[in-house]
């Protein structure tokens, strides 16, 4: 099983290094690129926006390439082959959805009207045809079971929120690879701990994918992830997690048991998800609209301490992995308890950062 993995990883960090050069020449030669000039740009020269395409190569090749055979499922792996082949014909499917819906965004635009309707269809095909959806808050606030309306509904809200907070923090160099990888393989530990190969195979082959990416990423940037990484890599955060939540309890071993599970789940995308819930109060206490793009995130407040993007991205990374280890520090039988620590450090700790005053 772990040979798998690290094949995955390999195989698609190899094939973004090798391939990354010749897109990024590409790129610049088709005037691919975004240019400097706008307000909230951080940029001071053209840099090419592709950089999604190597990303969703990367994990689709090595995902596919290595995806349990036959014999993998005889040898006791902790999964239902069934199920999993079920959801990997609605993963490449969606992944090549929101890859083309990514990339013409990259290159000539999409209008918000069109992008809903492709996160709809997306949205359709992993929760009501895959079933990739909550269906238990598992003793947070108190909830267990959900109704299977309300189950649909929420599921569909956490896709959004998900795939567009990726969006919203990609806004310094390595912060989205970086937060995504961090992400990417606490996932994949966490479901090859609890013997589950597909899934921690998808997060491994991403990991690997952004790790290559990262090398082009880092400021000064060669390159950039584009609408057409951070919808593809949302969107496999969207699943992992949701996977993590739903995980059968009596398929849990070792450290897995004692964790809440939805936390966890939280705690992984904890900068992202708070910095869009502190984003999204502050527009609309403002009377914006909460989709007005701006400069108003943590890594822009950061960058105004005189932080070079580097020290954005590494301690942003560095508050990601505190909470991750925070959450397994918490006692499972109490999950509001761990909510309220957890998710309410993360979110106290967006908004507190901009009580402090910038550099002048």
């Amino acid at each position: 099983m772990i040979v798998n993995l690290v094949l995955a990883f390999f195989t698609a960090l190899l094939l973004v290094m090798i391939a990354m050069p010749s897109l990024i020449k590409v790129a610049k030669l088709k005037h691919l690129v975004d240019e400097p000039g706008d307000e909230r740009k951080l940029h001071s020269r053209s840099i090419p926006t592709l950089g999604g395409i190597m990303i969703f190569a990367g994990t689709i090749f090595a995902y596919s390439l290595l995806f349990p055979s036959k014999e993998s499922w005889m040898m006791g792996n902790n999964y239902d082959p069934l199920s999993a082949l079920n959801e990997f014909k609605y993963l490449i499917a969606s992944m090549f959805i929101l890859f083309f819906l990514g990339l013409k965004d990259d290159i000539i635009g999409v209008s918000p009207v069109k992008k809903l309707y492709v996160h709809a269809l997306v949205g359709f095909i992993l929760v009501i045809l895959a079933n990739i959806r909550i269906t238990s808050f598992w003793g947070l606030f108190n909830v267990y079971e959900l109704p299977y309306w309300v189950s649909i509904v929420i599921s569909f809200f956490t896709y959004i929120v998900t795939v567009n907070s990726i969006n919203l923090i990609d806004g310094v160099d390595g912060l989205a690879g970086g937060i995504g990888l961090i992400a990417s393989s606490t996932f994949g530990f966490w479901f090859y701990s609890t013997g589950d190969l597909p899934l921690s195979l998808l997060a491994i082959s991403m990991a690997g994918a952004l790790t290559g990416f990262l090398i082009f990423n880092f400021q000064p940037a060669k390159i950039f992830m584009g609408d057409a990484g951070s919808l593809i890599l949302g969107m496999v955060m969207f699943v992992l997690a949701m996977k993590l939540i739903e995980f059968p309890p009596n398929r849990m071993i070792g450290m897995a048991t004692h964790v809440s599970k939805p936390v966890l789940a939280m705690a992984i995308l904890c900068y992202p998800l708070a910095d869009t819930l502190r984003v999204f109060i502050v527009r609309i206490a403002a009377g914006k609209s909460p989709f007005l793009a701006d400069k108003n995130h943590v890594h822009h407040k950061l960058l105004s301490f005189g932080w070079s993007h580097r020290k954005v991205s590494f301690v942003l990374y560095l508050v990601t992995l505190f909470f991750i280890m925070l959450t397994f520090a918490m006692p499972d039988d109490t999950p509001n308890i761990s909510l309220l620590v957890v998710c309410g450090s993360a979110i106290i700790a967006s908004f507190s950062v901009f009580w402090i005053p910038a550099k002048k």
